[in-house]
């Protein structure tokens, strides 16, 4: 808009211009001409009329036009010579010929052309302004909005939307709040029922397992015990998959030696040593504790179990914590096996929710979950990169 009015101005003013000089021009070839004309003669009254031209007295302005007189035009032949002038705002002419001299004041009205494109100007300049601050106000609800989705997103449930109003931002609004108290609904009755569920669970389980030693068949109180750990492990993934798939739930990271994590997840493998091995040496990583631990702990019991020589190899290069086992590779991708409950084929020894675990807690630790096949050493390397 800006430019547009620049240009228009300018055009303007050029017009003028070029009219200014086209009409003193004119008055300028009556005056150098004519041969016999004198001061009085109807030809110059005629021309005074139509010009809009007014007689002076030159001594009233030769101060003004010697001090701030501008030439603005200028013409000359054997009759005399003509001057135009500009002092300030205003035009003179002075007519110099061999028989007289005349000032004449130029009495056409000022043309406000430029000051209308000026008014014009600032007038749409303030009304897209105004408009401008009205969006602004009328966006801002929407913007509150966003920043209250993204506390939302970021696991913030105890949020209350209030929004005045019948627009669409106050519909949107008004739908979002009800989507959270839904979610808040959902979520808590998933809680509760987990909770119960595995409390309920856990108790005859205990029980049972106590009964189940006072089995005097050895072979059945072999696969009794079995399958009641077997039913406690279960419990316990299913705690792990609450806890890490909670919105609240964060890593609390803290600058620990490699030593530490892995005598946390020592103790949670509750397995003689002579399954596992680690190879390392013993920086410093800035990580949670308990749940990289927990990681480890998944992939070290995974590679055991389905290893034919049931052995695990714990290796840390830089960043990279990687658990290798003897074995024939996956015949999936990885992104399948860290579904919930995905097995490759159904085995006694799992339940699918180990990867699982293991990919949602390394993403919580801002870290990348990858594995590849050493087809030299016929390993299945899972590595735990961190970030």
């Amino acid at each position: 808009m800006t430019l547009t009015f620049y240009i228009l101005l300018n055009s303007t003013q050029d017009q003028r211009r070029l009219q200014q000089l086209y009409r003193y021009k004119l008055i300028a070839d009556t005056f150098l001409t004519l041969d016999n004309i004198s001061k009085d003669s109807i030809e110059l009254k005629k021309l005074y009329k139509k010009q809009s031209l007014k007689p002076i007295d030159i001594d009233k302005i030769k101060d003004s036009i010697e001090q701030k007189g501008q030439t603005i035009f200028s013409g000359h032949s054997i009759y005399g010579s003509v001057r135009v002038f500009r002092v300030d705002n205003q035009y003179y002419i002075y007519v110099e010929r061999f028989n007289f001299t005349i000032a004449l004041k130029d009495m056409q009205p000022f043309d406000y052309t430029e000051q209308l494109i000026f008014t014009i100007a600032f007038a749409l300049l303030l009304l897209l302004l105004f408009v401008y601050m009205m969006v602004i106000k009328k966006l801002y609800p929407l913007k509150k909005l966003h920043r209250q989705i993204e506390k939302f997103a970021e696991g913030k449930l105890d949020l209350k939307i209030d929004y005045d109003g019948g627009d669409e931002i106050a519909k949107i609004a008004k739908s979002f709040d009800k989507a959270i108290k839904h979610i808040k609904q959902l979520i808590s009755s998933k809680n509760l029922f987990m909770r119960n569920i595995m409390h309920e669970l856990k108790t005859p389980i205990t029980t049972s397992r106590i009964v189940a030693e006072s089995v005097e068949d050895d072979v059945a109180k072999k696969i009794l015990i079995k399958s009641f750990n077997r039913m406690n492990e279960l419990i316990e993934d299913l705690a792990h998959v609450e806890r890490i798939t909670m919105y609240s739930f964060s890593a609390k990271k803290e600058k620990l030696l490699l030593s530490e994590i892995f005598e946390e997840t020592k103790k949670l493998l509750l397995k003689d040593e002579k399954y596992f091995e680690f190879k390392y040496k013993n920086d410093y990583i800035y990580t949670d504790k308990s749940l990289l631990a927990l990681v480890l702990k998944n992939l070290i019991d995974n590679a055991i179990k389905y290893s034919p020589n049931r052995h695990a190899i714990i290796e840390v290069v830089g960043n990279k914590i990687m658990v290798k086992s003897k074995g024939e590779p996956l015949k999936e991708d990885l992104s399948y096996y860290t579904e919930p409950f995905s097995q490759e084929e159904k085995r006694s020894a799992g339940f699918g929710l180990g990867l699982y675990i293991v990919d949602n807690i390394t993403e919580k630790l801002g870290g990348e979950f990858r594995y590849h096949y050493d087809k030299n050493s016929e390993y299945n390397v899972f590595e735990v990169i961190l970030n």
